[in-house]
Order: C-alpha cells, then sequence, then structure tokens
C-alpha cells in the first residue's frame, strides 16, 4: 500500500505540499446512485415533481458541491476547476447521477468529483424527500481518474 500522504512523520494531520509536482490535465469520474420509489422516479424523470425541475437543481447543486469542495474537505487543494458535466439517468431503482471533472493542475479532481456527486445525491433526496422520504443515497464511488504522477485508474 502507498504511504498515506496527507499524515506527517508523527501521524498527524498536513496539507500535501504539492509545489514541485507537474501541472498535468486531470480527470476524475464519480457516481452516486438514489433509490427511489417507481412512481418517484417517473415524476422525476418525467419532470413533474411538485417542487418543479429537479433535474436541474441537482446538476446545479452538483457543481457547486465540485466549486466548494476544498470548503467542506478539510486537507483538499483550492484548484480552479477547468470543467464539470453533471449527467443523470434513471435506473431501475431510481437514479444515477455522473460527474466529470476536469482540470490543469499540480493535484487531481478525485474529491472534486465525488463532493459533486454526494452533492447531487443530496439535493434529489431534498426534491423527493415529501413523497419519499425512504428514498436513499449508495453507492457514492470514484469510476476513473487520469493523470498525475500516479497515472491513470479505473474502477
Amino acid at each position: 500500500m502507498d504511504e498515506l500522504t496527507h499524515l506527517d512523520e508523527q501521524g498527524d494531520a498536513r496539507m500535501v505540499d504539492v509545489g514541485d509536482k507537474s501541472v498535468t490535465h486531470r480527470t476524475a469520474v464519480a457516481e452516486a446512485h438514489v433509490t427511489m420509489e417507481r412512481s418517484v422516479r417517473e415524476a422525476f424523470f418525467g419532470g413533474n415533481l411538485p417542487k418543479g425541475d429537479a433535474a436541474a437543481v441537482v446538476r446545479v447543486a452538483a457543481i457547486l458541491g465540485a466549486k466548494r469542495t476544498p470548503e467542506l474537505i478539510p486537507l483538499c487543494h483550492p484548484i480552479g476547476l477547468d470543467a464539470i458535466d453533471v449527467a443523470i439517468e434513471p435506473t431501475p431503482a431510481g437514479a444515477r447521477i455522473e460527474v466529470t471533472v476536469e482540470v490543469t493542475a499540480k493535484t487531481g479532481v478525485e474529491m472534486e468529483a465525488m463532493t459533486a456527486a454526494s452533492i447531487g445525491a443530496v439535493a434529489l433526496y431534498d426534491m423527493v424527500k415529501g413523497i419519499d422520504r425512504g428514498a436513499s443515497i449508495g453507492p457514492v464511488q470514484l469510476l476513473s481518474k487520469t493523470g498525475g504522477k500516479s497515472g491513470d485508474w479505473k474502477r
């Protein structure tokens, strides 16, 4: 197993020094699943929820989540993101939110993609909770990442 880079020699949390890293194009793709009743899924994808255009809310929430990641994840570097793409698709159990984040920087965007997918899923729950309190979130997971010293990775 690789060394845990967010810990110093004494085991204390630290922000990783990326000063000597190379600037490269990096991407990360993450997903979040939301399970909900079939009728609620149909209302969501049909644009018929009582709260209005839930898909637009989910997309904007996910984008905001990616942009705010360094404020939420204590050791995450603030970086200027180049692109954020949010796709929402139906699944047999509900919905799948997939977020792709891109940057040209010294550090990756896995945390931004994961945070975006998570926040999108929570926003979706908020949009349907009035008619399906039993909706649930999970899994949330990284699907792939590219760029950087460690190279590409795919689930």
